[in-house]
């Protein structure tokens, strides 16, 4: 079993910046990739952006590329999410998920087998 715990929302002006952190605990040693997600209220959990736990391999959503960055220190077991110029339609509770079956990050829910409780980023206009 794997366990995620998200920190680092929290309430921030839009054009303002926060790092999410997401620490794994458990078999993490069966890690192929870490994503994020995010569900706005009344909406679908969409993809944000992944990475693979070895290699260089990142994707991201079209909403985020050149304002977020995905990164991770293997040492750590820590996956963490850059988010800068951030908007309004940014708010969302934002979930990390670990992949252990597939060779490339995937980009969907079902992707992942395991989940943190999530995070609440805000962003004021």
């Amino acid at each position: 079993q794997v366990q995620l715990v998200e920190s680092g929302g929290g309430l921030v002006q839009a054009g303002g910046s926060l790092r999410l952190s997401c620490a794994a605990s458990g078999r993490t040693s069966s890690s192929l990739s870490m994503g994020w997600f995010r569900q706005a209220p009344g909406k679908d959990r969409e993809f944000v952006a992944t990475i693979a736990w070895i290699g260089s391999i990142t994707y991201y959503a079209d909403s985020v590329k050149g304002r977020f960055t995905i990164s991770r220190d293997n040492a750590k077991n820590t996956v963490y999410l850059q988010m800068n110029s951030l908007k309004p339609e940014d708010t969302a509770v934002y979930y990390c998920a670990l992949d252990s079956q597939r060779n490339l990050p995937p980009r969907t829910v079902g992707g992942y087998e395991y989940w943190g409780r999530g995070t609440q980023v805000t962003v004021s206009s």
